[in-house]
């Protein structure tokens, strides 16, 4: 049994027009948000085992903090370029290529690429949305991420700020 959470940035600023869009840095409600969801993840016991994150600083920095939040070590977090602004199918790769001692995995990145992963992995129709800091927690029923494939996971959380806002 694996256990995949994928995990949408958090919210990111555009006050920088200078900047490129891979180097925005999180706003107020991003660096706001992401302890809480942190401490959301591990009031359910979510203990991963590799993290990976998108090249991009938002995700990087949103990694960062859910990692510091679960007690994880900073040198736990593993930047995969092939995340930033990755397509379902990149998504699928990297997950397909995680290591295999892993049995919880944390991986970091971008709509659309993210919800449309999160949709196709797990056949869900209630995936209508994925906003920033959205945590979909995907269970698969195989010994090994490379047996991981479209519509072989199943669904057992969708958490975004707003839902732990409203409990």
């Amino acid at each position: 049994m694996k256990q995949l959470l994928l995990i949408r940035h958090a919210k990111s600023s555009w006050d920088f027009p200078g900047r490129s869009d891979h180097d925005r840095p999180l706003n107020d409600r991003g660096e706001h948000d992401a302890p809480a969801m942190a401490a959301a993840l591990q009031q359910r016991g979510v203990t991963p085992d590799q993290i990976v994150t998108s090249s991009a600083l938002r995700a990087r920095t949103t990694a960062a903090i859910i990692a510091e939040g679960l007690g994880c070590s900073p040198e736990m977090i593993e930047t995969e370029s092939d995340l930033y602004l990755a397509s379902p199918r990149t998504i699928l790769t990297c997950v397909q290529n995680l290591n295999e001692a892993s049995g919880t995995v944390l991986m970091f990145g971008h709509n659309p690429g993210m919800h449309e992963a999160v949709v196709r992995l797990t056949a869900d129709p209630g995936v209508r949305e994925f906003p920033t800091l959205a945590v979909a927690r995907i269970e698969f029923d195989v010994e090994f991420w490379g047996e991981v494939d479209w519509n072989g996971g199943m669904l057992l959380e969708l958490l975004t700020p707003k839902t732990l806002k409203d409990r």
